[in-house]
């Protein structure tokens, strides 16, 4: 038997004992829920929109799903996948109640509160039974878990069999020269944009790290299929800087 408190993890460039991550990336959310939103749509110049909306097109909701969206967050993928599907439900897990807070103050949330929940939970145990979704979720949110793979074999429990994975997050550009400007970009602009915004610099530090130290997409795919899931596959957006995976649990 392992002693959790021996393992190390990445807390963005930091490496930090894994009993302790979770307590931080709940920190960070805490301290920028407010802004959260709004921060969004200034990083990537509305440009995440357009990424979810593809997810969707890709995923192609259908009525009477029922989805879970794990680090849902303020709502975004839900509230999407709610519009395009009469009939269907949906619940936001997050582990940051301050975010799902923000989430219900949303207009979406009470246009759609009848077949809408929010729930705090954990993506490494999460408090569902299995084999009861037909659709998960996780949108820019995987790579702030502690244990990627735990939070993916917990994905494939609580989806029932024919249910489908979806995975919207930071990637790898294939080309190094633009993956250099791209940095250049993030770490010299987005801390600033935050300190600015939400008079917090070090928590969108912290997330511009933790997009280098995700996996790239194929290393990713095969985590995946590690979790049990098939037919894996993924889209790069935007040239790579975000890639969109999918996956069925057969």
């Amino acid at each position: 038997m392992s002693d959790d408190t021996s393992r190390t993890t990445h807390f963005g460039e930091r490496i930090v004992p894994e009993n302790e991550k979770k307590g931080m990336v709940h920190g960070v959310f805490s301290s920028v829920a407010s802004r959260y939103d709004l921060m969004n749509d200034l990083m990537s110049g509305g440009i995440h929109r357009l990424w979810k909306n593809a997810m969707m097109d890709w995923l192609a909701p259908r009525p009477g799903q029922r989805l879970l969206d794990v680090a849902g967050g303020t709502g975004d993928i839900s509230f999407r996948f709610l519009r395009r599907a009469p009939e269907a439900t949906a619940v936001v897990c997050d582990m940051t109640e301050d975010m799902l807070v923000e989430g219900q103050k949303r207009a979406e949330a009470g246009n759609l509160a009848d077949r809408l929940d929010w729930v705090v939970g954990d993506a490494m145990d999460l408090p569902f039974e299995d084999n009861s979704f037909d659709v998960v979720t996780n949108s820019f949110g995987t790579r702030n878990v502690t244990r990627i793979e735990d939070s993916l074999t917990e994905a494939c429990r609580v989806l029932r069999p024919g249910g489908r994975l979806m995975i919207l997050e930071f990637s790898q550009l294939p080309n190094p020269a633009m993956q250099w400007a791209y940095d250049r970009y993030s770490y010299n602009l987005i801390p600033v944009m935050g300190q600015v915004v939400t008079q917090d610099r070090d928590s969108y530090q912290y997330l511009v790290e933790s997009i280098r130290k995700f996996p790239d997409q194929e290393r990713f795919a095969t985590m995946i299929r590690n979790a049990g899931f098939d037919q894996v596959k993924y889209r790069n957006m935007s040239m790579g800087v975000v890639a969109l995976h999918s996956g069925w649990k057969l």
